[in-house]
């Protein structure tokens, strides 16, 4: 029990966005985090990562003041200097850069390190009021979002608190154990109190599925095949809703025979499931009309992801299941916030950037690519914000060849010296989300939270609002957000929005911005402007890479081509004590995960001579890592499976997992194919 809590939010990239209770030891010493229970969703619970968050609070390699580079790019060796001296360094090479090459020259680059409305993306304040080049935000979730997109119309669903009301609960492409804690207390309660039943749709047995009542562990790439044949079987035995395919949907005669021949056996050909699994599984989900789709990240994270999506979001349109409480979908929640950003993002101002990057493409962006740099003049500085691409951005080779040219300045602003930042000219400490104030957007829930300032900053750390309006005031920006606190950001961004004051939000620390059941179930239309969902949607319209995705839901072979020198299949999937390279700083976080590991098929094991818990090298043209074997029957034979993005140093070769993911943009509007990688594998006393 914490005595007299002060509440504040998580500022993680993940869908709980936890509201927090937390024990303030002193001005500077921070205690225990507990879970608040006055936000439903978080329900007074919290994942061991931020449980333990003083670790990282408190960690003694954590950066608490400013220092400029001693030594080559990438060594890591560094002096330090003081603010004024740091802040002078900055502005002259900006103006010079400026002169000589126009701003858009310098790109403020950043990810989902913290996922506040003033600390992330305030960032694009530069951009906007100087001209700065914008960044394109794909990494994580844009093929899914496109995908959902594409048939419903716009990004919302079904509030996730309804699953407790549900009888069968399907988790696709996602893993909540590790990656959404607080989803598996809902799914708990409404197997307790309602008898329901929880299927998991995944490429290998998670945490989440080993609890499951139904696990279908299927092919990675192959969800737009399941979702077609599961349809076809419901369209045959008549476990269709047609009065609401004809009130709410595009479905016509043309969908109907285009799955006329997307059978159970066609799918399993495909899946690597059998037809029985396939036929169970579209029998119950048909029969059940209280059922209820959440979608995760991971299955669209290939090439055609987008196209699976699209596929799997027309299941809850086939049965109807929308109309029910408890039922229909659920992927994120970005649409239902109404934020007035005017005055944090300087959304009131035409926007003076002539280009946005995409942060996917960073690697070929800072080598020159005419493509990714948009035939514009080259980056020639990058400030780096809530990032660390150097480890977490695909094709890591190229992104460090980018970042190691003398010519590029390079300006990171971190917690701790991460791969990234080894490469700054300058590196500067930035405050962590307890010692400033920011406003968060629940996007897997409809909590928007606040995240107050309960302790002072470390030594000489700045907030990245503070070091935004340091730079825009120094560099002639002229808007007010440049002289405004991160407190008075936050303030005016919920008077502008009609929340209320931070004043008075405080006590409760967040704002209810749930949508009326009807809208959320979309019984009013879909988010289309004729308010039906697209069972054939226009690609066009949601992004340039559309051209070859199928007209209508089907899978789409375009995967990553296993080969005869590559015949394995590669998914990095998230490990439960790190969020990305978040945490791996750890020491807690480093002893519950282990080592580096390779979850292989024992087949594919015996086949290679490659014995549990030695040593094994994956690869491919890009480079080449080693793991630790792990031999396990928890995907088909012919998949890896990597969980986490570790540290350089976990490696033998000093270089982590994304040095092999490709960095094509996927259609139709970007993204990272991080699980779609053909792979050879190789016992390692057999690897040249």
């Amino acid at each position: 029990m914490i005595s007299n809590p002060v509440k504040s939010a998580c500022p993680h990239d993940c869908p709980s966005t936890c509201l927090l209770e937390i024990e303030r030891l002193s001005p500077k010493t921070l205690g225990v985090i507990k879970g608040a229970k006055n936000l439903p969703f978080t329900g007074g619970v919290i994942c061991e990562k931020v449980s333990r968050y003083a670790e990282r609070f408190h960690h003694p390699a954590r950066l608490r003041f400013p220092m400029r580079r001693d030594g080559k790019k990438g060594d890591g060796v560094f002096t330090r200097i003081d603010w004024e001296e740091a802040i002078e360094i900055i502005v002259t090479n900006f103006k010079k850069i400026t002169q000589d090459f126009g701003a858009e020259a310098i790109w403020p680059y950043h990810s989902g390190g913290t996922m506040g409305i003033i600390q992330r993306y305030g960032m694009g304040r530069l951009s906007r009021v100087l001209g700065c080049s914008g960044i394109k935000n794909t990494i994580c979730v844009t093929p899914a979002a496109a995908g959902w997109q594409a048939g419903v119309g716009c990004q919302r669903g079904v509030d996730p608190l309804e699953i407790q009301q549900s009888k069968f609960i399907v988790v696709w492409g996602g893993n909540p154990v590790h990656t959404n804690v607080n989803l598996m207390q809902h799914i708990q309660k409404a197997r307790k109190n309602n008898n329901a039943k929880l299927a998991v749709v995944d490429v290998y047995e998670t945490s989440t599925m080993k609890v499951a009542d139904i696990g279908l562990v299927l092919k990675p790439g192959t969800d737009g095949a399941l979702a077609c044949a599961m349809m076809h079987v419901m369209l045959s035995e008549n476990l269709v809703d047609r009065d609401y395919l004809s009130k709410f949907s595009d479905f016509d005669q043309d969908v109907a025979n285009h799955l006329k021949d997307k059978t159970p056996s066609w799918a399993s050909s495909i899946t690597g499931l059998s037809k029985h699994e396939i036929e169970g599984f579209a029998r119950t989900f048909g029969s059940i009309k209280k059922t209820f789709l959440k979608l995760g990240v991971g299955f669209t994270r290939a090439r055609n992801g987008a196209s699976n999506m699209h596929a799997v979001t027309c299941l809850p349109a086939i049965t109807g299941s929308w109309k029910y409480e408890g039922g229909g979908a659920h992927f994120a929640n970005f649409d239902i916030w109404g934020l007035n950003t005017n005055t944090a993002h300087a959304g009131d101002v035409e926007d003076k950037s002539k280009r946005s990057l995409d942060q996917s493409r960073i690697g070929a962006i800072l080598c020159g690519d005419d493509t990714s740099i948009k035939y514009g003049p080259p980056v020639k500085a990058i400030l780096i914000q809530n990032a660390n691409p150097a480890l977490v951005a695909p094709n890591s080779k190229k992104v460090r060849r980018g970042l190691s040219r003398e010519d590029l300045f390079v300006c990171v602003h971190e917690h701790f010296k991460t791969e990234t930042a080894r490469y700054a000219d300058l590196l500067l400490p930035a405050t962590m989300f307890v010692e400033h104030d920011d406003l968060y957007m629940g996007w897997g829930h409809t909590g928007l939270t606040i995240g107050k300032q309960i302790l002072e900053p470390s030594e000489e750390c700045l907030s990245n609002a503070q070091l935004i309006n340091i730079l825009g005031r120094r560099l002639g920006a002229d808007h007010e957000s440049f002289h405004l606190s991160d407190r008075e950001l936050v303030d005016e961004t919920l008077v502008a929005s009609g929340k209320g004051t931070l004043s008075t939000l405080e006590k409760e620390s967040w704002v209810d911005c749930r949508l009326s059941f009807d809208d959320s179930h979309f019984l009013n239309g879909f988010g289309h402007p004729n308010g039906l969902f697209k069972f054939k949607p226009d690609w066009q319209e949601i992004g340039p890479l559309a051209n070859d995705i199928p007209e209508m839901p089907d899978h789409w072979n375009n995967l990553d081509a296993t080969q005869q020198n590559k015949p394995f299949r590669l998914v990095t999937a998230p490990a439960r004590s790190y969020l990305n390279s978040s945490f791996t700083e750890t020491k807690g976080s480093q002893k519950r995960e282990g080592m580096p590991k390779a979850l292989i098929h024992p087949f594919d094991a015996e086949n290679l001579g490659i014995l549990d818990e030695s040593m094994v090298f994956i690869g491919n043209e890009k480079g080449t890592i080693t793991l630790m074997a792990k031999v396990l029957d928890t995907a088909q034979p012919g998949i890896v499976i990597a969980e986490g993005v570790w540290p350089d140093h976990f490696y033998r070769n000093k270089m982590g997992i994304n040095q092999l993911i490709s960095d094509e943009a996927i259609a139709p509007n970007g993204g990272v194919p991080f699980h779609d990688t053909a792979i050879w594998l190789r016992a390692s006393g057999a690897c040249p």
